[in-house]
């Protein structure tokens, strides 16, 4: 243990300590012991402490007890003779720290007006913005993003203090990560200049879309990545405040994040590199410190320094023991994850294809293996050279695929991965699927040598990579001629309404065996998603035919064939062979479900979906709110606090995580009475399934239920609500009472 990194991390911990303590005084004074504050829009308080402590932070009042916690855990700072062989005392300064800064960051919100943030919730940064700095997610964005970190999408972040020796290396690092699918957390300045404003120089996308999130300008605003990472813990980890045990033990074996430190390491950056060591996650430094490289807390060395920027990626990943598997794909520009969202507005654009002002689709067949070329690639019309800058024109992305194993039944399946897969290039912006396809084309993705046949290069290599157990064969062609692109709309239109015919006629009656979905295990233990034609998974990302493809391309995957067996309750939907698969891939701990009840041992719910729905008992109704709805709700808790309550793989009756979509699916709740028992959505939500509802409505014979369906517009209590169920004469109102 080198006595240099305790003495300046202890040193700067008290100094840190010190300087909240008075920030804490002096607001008190100004504001009063009873001021509230918190973090917008979170269940987790203040997430560091909360997660801990198991203390909840909610006035300025609550703030000096914590403060004297922080003194209680300072360690006197060692003096010139004193040896320390133990980590130990470094490691309470560094928790000392932690919870000095999630005060000192909660403080910035407490006066909306001086607040240095965007406004809670934001993922994209304006590019003309003067403003950049996100501070702290708010638990829609953590959600959104920590199922990532849990399904391996995102394997995890890299947090950055200060600023790389100058733009070009600082973006050539930011690549770097985000080529590895990692999220990069910044903050902290260095000689004035932090890395989030080395990028924005450089005209690169900030935001959480593209995976480079800048916090803050202070060091202290690094403190909301192990918020982030904290509250996962407890979202997705199992973990109840105050386990901070698990908290840390969770961050350690599967949050898997490191510090990259660049310039001088101040005796504050030491303190907050010791709070992070807690965590599990180590220091990589470009500058010449003393190091930490036994083993212990961390996996394996817990600060490590003077590396060289070309390899510090590398090296931190190592250190880390993060293992990346980095699948190839043949283009000249960069490709991952972290490209998904970027946005291509019309000064970078250097071509559009289809989108509202032209004809644009895709469309995947299934062939014959002998009818086919393997990578055969080829462009109809005019390609992006030819076509002046800033033009438009129409597309076609025709794939045809064959495979031994492959089913026609998985054309659709292929054909939906086609969104992300291109979206996942640098300079290529995918909108819409089937014959709503609009996407753009970079300039600099152009300059990078980006032609047509790179799109059918991505497809072809992704689909082997991706699905490579059904897929022998794939052969692209794109077409850019109009009248080839209408004629082969046509024959597509013709097999797009064939499928939407047979998987809307699909029943569960209709079918002997159903899917299970078991992905999201690995954060909520006791989940089990059974699926059927009826029910898609609760996260809407997964229909019963998604679970047969999943299947036959992995058959020891987490997508498991369930025969029904003998029909136990035809009303609230169980079956004897469901209810022993879900008793025994629960661990034994959920007993069985009701596919179509929320009354009477609902289906558990992970964490990933989409929405809740939550009965009402004095409407004697239901509402469900969606992740994407961050107000008040008729049952006095917002969606993130009700995601709270039901994830994790609880089973929780009168409330179920559902899909989007389910609601208007006739098995929805249908043990309770369907889609009569809706009251109440949130506007955006209603309007978005306006057309399934009123046909749901024309088949309950209530065809104006539509508009008996409230909103926040309407109401945003239960005794509201209430009232308005009795003016517009709700069905629920009459129907047999739930409890």
């Amino acid at each position: 243990m080198s006595k240099i990194i305790a003495s300046a991390a202890i040193r700067g911990a008290h100094e840190i300590v010190k300087r909240v303590e008075k920030k804490v005084n002096d607001a008190i004074k100004q504001y009063g012991a009873d001021k509230a504050v918190a973090y917008p829009n979170t269940a987790y308080f203040l997430p560091i402490i909360y997660g801990n402590l198991g203390i909840k932070i909610e006035k300025l009042g609550d703030m000096p007890a914590i403060v004297e916690r922080c003194k209680a855990l300072l360690p006197d700072v060692p003096t010139e003779n004193m040896w320390l062989p133990y980590l130990g005392p470094t490691l309470d300064a560094g928790m000392a720290t932690l919870f000095a800064y999630d005060i000192e960051e909660a403080l910035k919100y407490i006066d909306p007006d001086k607040c240095p943030y965007l406004p809670a919730g934001t993922e994209y940064i304006d590019p003309e913005s003067s403003n950049i700095w996100l501070g702290a997610a708010d638990d829609v964005i953590m959600r959104k993003r920590g199922v990532e970190f849990v399904d391996g999408s995102a394997p995890g972040f890299a947090a950055i203090v200060g600023a790389a020796p100058d733009n070009a290396t600082a973006v050539k690092i930011a690549k770097e990560l985000q080529e590895k699918y990692l999220y990069v957390f910044m903050a902290a300045d260095h000689n004035g200049k932090n890395m989030a404003e080395q990028l924005k120089e450089e005209g690169v996308q900030l935001g959480w879309d593209t995976r480079l999130v800048p916090f803050g300008k202070d060091v202290s605003a690094a403190i909301h990545a192990v918020g982030f990472a904290t509250r996962a813990s407890m979202s997705f980890g199992g973990a109840k405040p105050g386990d901070y045990k698990k908290v840390l033990r969770y961050n350690k074996n599967r949050i898997f994040a490191f510090v990259l430190a660049f310039g001088k390491v101040t005796d504050e950056w030491y303190a907050a590199a010791a709070g992070a060591i807690n965590y599990g996650f180590p220091t990589i430094a470009d500058s010449d410190i003393p190091e930490i490289l036994p083993t212990g807390i961390c996996t394996y060395e817990h600060v490590v320094s003077n590396i060289p920027h070309d390899r510090i990626v590398a090296k931190a990943i190592e250190v880390r023991g993060l293992k990346i598997v980095i699948k190839k794909v043949d283009v000249p520009v960069s490709y991952g994850p972290a490209f998904e969202g970027e946005r291509i507005n019309k000064e970078q654009m250097r071509l559009e294809l289809g989108g509202p002002k032209s004809v644009g689709f895709e469309f995947c067949e299934s062939k014959d293996l002998s009818e086919i070329e393997d990578n055969k690639i080829t462009i109809v019309g005019k390609d992006i050279d030819e076509l002046p800058e800033g033009g438009l024109t129409p597309i076609s992305i025709w794939v045809e695929v064959a495979g031994r194993k492959f089913q026609k039944e998985f054309e659709p399946i292929i054909e939906r991965q086609f969104h992300h897969l291109l979206n996942e290039a640098e300079g290529v912006l995918h909108i819409g699927q089937r014959d709503i396809l609009w996407m753009r084309l970079s300039k600099k993705s152009f300059d990078a040598g980006f032609r047509l046949k790179h799109l059918g290069q991505i497809l072809h290599d992704k689909l082997h990579q991706d699905f490579g157990a059904i897929i022998d064969k794939a052969q692209v062609t794109i077409y850019t001629e109009m009248d080839k692109v209408k004629e082969l709309l046509e024959k597509a239109k013709k097999v797009w309404h064939e499928r939407d015919t047979r998987l809307a006629g699909m029943r569960d009656e209709d079918v002997d065996t159903y899917y299970s979905c078991t992905l999201c295990q690995s954060f909520a233990p006791s989940h089990v998603c059974v699926i059927t034609p009826e029910r898609p998974g609760l996260c809407g990302a997964y229909n019963m035919l998604d679970c047969k493809a999943s299947f036959e391309i992995n058959p020891t995957g987490p997508n498991q064939p369930i025969p029904k067996g003998e029909v136990i309750d035809i009303v609230k939907g169980r079956w004897k062979n469901t209810d022993e698969f879900i008793y025994s891939k629960s661990g034994q701990t959920i007993e069985y479900a009701s596919a179509y009840s929320i009354m009477d041992a609902p289906m558990t719910s992970c964490g990933c979906f989409e929405a809740i729905a939550a009965f009402l008992p004095q409407c004697n109704a239901v509402m469900v709110v969606d992740r994407d709805y961050t107000g008040d709700t008729p049952c006095g808790m917002r969606f993130s606090t009700l995601a709270g309550t039901v994830g994790g793989g609880l089973q929780t009756p009168g409330f179920v995580g559902i899909s989007k979509l389910f609601i208007a699916s006739k098995k929805f709740i249908s043990a309770e009475g369907s889609i009569l028992r809706l009251a109440w959505l949130p506007k955006a939500l209603k309007e978005f399934l306006a057309e399934q509802i009123k046909k749901r409505a024309q088949e309950v014979n209530v065809p104006d239920l539509y508009d008996k369906i409230a909103t926040e517009e309407n109401c945003t209590t239960e005794e509201e609500l209430y009232e308005f169920m009795q003016k517009v004469g709700h069905p629920a109102l009459e129907m047999e009472p739930l409890m």
